[in-house]
């Protein structure tokens, strides 16, 4: 069985992603800490690390360092969330085998780990990848974002988009369930204050249609008994206005993971 050791201080994050891999049939090792890494990347060897670079102690850098003194040629993935130039010209120097973006769909980045796990082991001369050379072009999870605010939509639909996902966007309650009659989504987010049909309605027809992906709310102004209808009609979790974009992607990873089990 092929290992894979995650390196993230987010313990969600490892938890996460070591349930993706296992389920594609990989060993999984998680660390939170730069001595844990190195540590486990002694007694086993992996064949690909994950490696998040900011940490705090010993940040991905220096454990990227510790591990080309070990093996020269090991195949490391830098998962970068907010990295500088400095850092990414320090990694390259080292020999990252490639960067992967921090909140891309998941199905993008287990097709990049296998990629990579399913190559002889590289050369040290082999050059590296140039950063977000995986290929986004139709392998990402469906979903599916409804709001009636243009802004929001044209914002969501390029975020999600950028990461790997297969974003498509509708405007109102009926057009979204015209779009989930013609392809379901395995996931939507769909604004609960709509004029016309509100989300707590568009999500009854779901119901009443049996459709099996996960539903996430997104509100601006907090309606507790739409709030409670839409959690009793199996509501997966609810995104407050103005929308934090990390703590979306964790919700939408989280929800598509859950979909998936």
């Amino acid at each position: 069985m092929i290992a894979i050791l995650v390196v993230d201080d987010d313990r969600m994050t490892c938890d996460m992603l070591a349930a993706v891999f296992t389920r594609q049939g990989y060993h999984v090792l998680t660390a939170t800490s730069g001595r844990e890494a190195l540590d486990l990347f002694r007694q086993h060897r992996p064949r690909v690390t994950l490696l998040d670079l900011r940490m705090p102690e010993m940040d991905g850098i220096a454990v990227l360092r510790e591990i080309r003194a070990i093996d020269p040629v090991a195949a490391v993935m830098i998962l970068a969330g907010g990295v500088t130039d400095v850092q990414e010209n320090q990694a390259r120097e080292l020999r990252v085998t490639d960067f992967l973006r921090k909140g891309l769909s998941l199905n993008v980045l287990v097709g990049a780990v296998d990629r990579v796990a399913q190559q002889p082991v590289p050369a040290q001369s082999v050059a590296v990848p140039a950063q977000g050379s995986v290929s986004l072009a139709q392998t990402g999870d469906s979903i599916l974002v409804v709001d009636d605010e243009p802004l929001i939509l044209e914002l969501l639909v390029q975020f999600l988009t950028l990461r790997g996902y297969r974003v498509r966007a509708a405007k109102s309650g009926r057009e979204a369930l015209a779009l989930v009659r013609q392809e379901s989504p395995q996931m939507i987010l769909l604004d609960i204050l709509m004029p016309g049909m509100n989300g707590v309605e568009v999500l009854r027809e779901l119901r009443a249609q049996e459709f099996a992906g996960s539903v996430v709310a997104l509100t601006g102004a907090q309606s507790e008994e739409l709030l409670q209808e839409a959690w009793n009609l199996g509501l997966q979790e609810v995104v407050s206005k103005p929308i934090d974009l990390d703590r979306l992607l964790m919700v939408v990873q989280l929800g598509l993971v859950l979909a998936e089990c």
